[in-house]
């Protein structure tokens, strides 16, 4: 499994918007369900700092997430313009792969 996450600073005017695009039936998701190898999101609020979220987007494998950028390029850029004033900040935290470990 290939894991992208993002932490977002929202807006305090733009909280429902946000949550709205990002949740795991939102806009983004709803874009990435066009990709092979999409398994879903996850939207992450900190109970500290309500206007801190973090999503966390799986996939199969990069393989099948850069395919998809690739071929929704612009649509995903619609998306992205789309909801560039909803916060203050906005952090790729990375891309992860999961571990394969087998107990022998």
């Amino acid at each position: 499994m290939y894991v992208i996450i993002w932490e977002y600073h929202v807006k305090a005017e733009h909280v429902s918007k946000f949550e709205q695009i990002y949740h795991s039936e939102g806009a983004w998701a709803e874009l990435f369900k066009k990709g092979t190898g999409y398994l879903g999101t996850e939207l992450i609020r900190d109970e500290t700092q309500p206007q801190r979220y973090i999503t966390i987007d799986q996939w199969d494998s990069a393989e099948d997430y850069e395919a998809f950028r690739v071929q929704w390029k612009e649509e995903y850029e619609a998306l992205d313009a789309q909801c560039e004033g909803l916060t203050e900040q906005e952090t790729l935290f990375g891309k992860w792969e999961a571990v394969d470990y087998k107990v022998r």
